[in-house]
C-alpha cells in the first residue's frame, strides 16, 4: 500500500516541567489532526514523546506536520520525518507496520536530529522501491518549500503563532481580533509583517501535493 508515513517527536521533552501535561497536550493535538485530515493510519503516540501515522497523500502529511508544530509552540517544538512509499502491515492487533516508507521516514527524522540549524521537517521519497509512475513528489522540491516554511514558523512570537493557528483553522482576521482581544489593524499588521498570509498560501499549495 502506497502512503505518506509521518514520524514526529517533541524536541527536548525530557526537560519539560510537567511531562504528564505535555503528553496530554500532544494527545489532544493529534486527535484534532486526525479529525481534520485523511489518515490511512491515525496518528498515535508510540513511545514517550514520539508519534506516528500515515496519510493518503504527502500533501496531507505536510499540512498535518505544520499544524502539530504550530499547536505545540512556543512551549515545545516538534520535528518530523515524512516519506512516501510502500507500507505493509505485519499484524493488526496490535497494529504493526513496516516497509520502505517507514524506513525512509525514520532516516528523515534522524537527519533533522543531526542538523545543526535545527530544521523541523524533512521529506523523502522511496522511488527506488517503487514501480515506474509511483515515485511520489520530488524530494528536492518539497524540501525547498519545507526549509522556507520551517524557518518562517521558527521566527514567530506567541501572538503571531496564535494568529497563524487561527488562520490555518479558517478564522477571519476580524474574528481573530475579537478572540485575542486586540484590534483588527494589529492582526493585519502581524499578518503582513510576519508573512502569515504567505505561510497560509504555502500550506494550501503543499496541500495539493499528491
Amino acid at each position: 500500500m502506497l502512503t505518506a508515513a509521518l514520524i514526529g517527536d517533541v524536541v527536548a521533552s525530557r526537560r519539560a516541567d510537567d511531562r504528564a501535561d505535555l503528553h496530554a497536550r500532544l494527545t489532544t493535538v493529534l486527535e484534532q489532526v486526525n479529525a481534520s485530515f485523511r489518515t490511512a493510519t491515525p496518528l498515535r503516540i508510540t513511545v514517550g514523546d514520539e508519534f506516528q501515522g500515515t496519510f493518503t497523500t504527502v500533501g496531507d502529511a505536510l499540512r498535518a506536520s505544520l499544524r502539530i508544530r504550530v499547536a505545540m509552540l512556543p512551549g515545545q517544538d516538534v520535528r518530523h520525518g515524512i516519506a512516501w512509499g510502500e507500507v505493509g502491515v505485519l499484524s493488526e492487533e496490535p497494529r504493526v507496520e513496516d516497509g520502505p516508507a517507514w524506513w525512509a521516514a525514520r532516516d528523515a527524522i534522524h537527519e533533522v536530529q543531526r542538523a545543526q540549524d535545527r530544521p523541523a521537517t524533512r521529506y523523502r521519497s522511496t522511488a527506488y522501491h517503487l514501480a515506474e509512475g509511483a515515485e511520489g513528489p520530488s524530494s528536492d522540491l518539497v524540501e525547498a518549500a519545507l526549509v522556507l516554511r520551517d524557518a518562517a514558523v521558527g521566527r514567530l512570537d506567541p501572538r503571531s503563532l496564535s494568529i497563524l493557528r487561527g488562520l490555518l483553522a479558517g478564522q477571519t482576521q476580524r474574528d481573530l481580533a475579537g478572540s485575542l482581544g486586540i484590534s483588527a489593524s494589529a492582526v493585519s499588521q502581524r499578518v503582513r509583517t510576519d508573512g502569515l498570509a504567505a505561510l497560509v498560501a504555502a500550506d494550501e499549495g503543499l496541500g495539493r501535493v499528491p
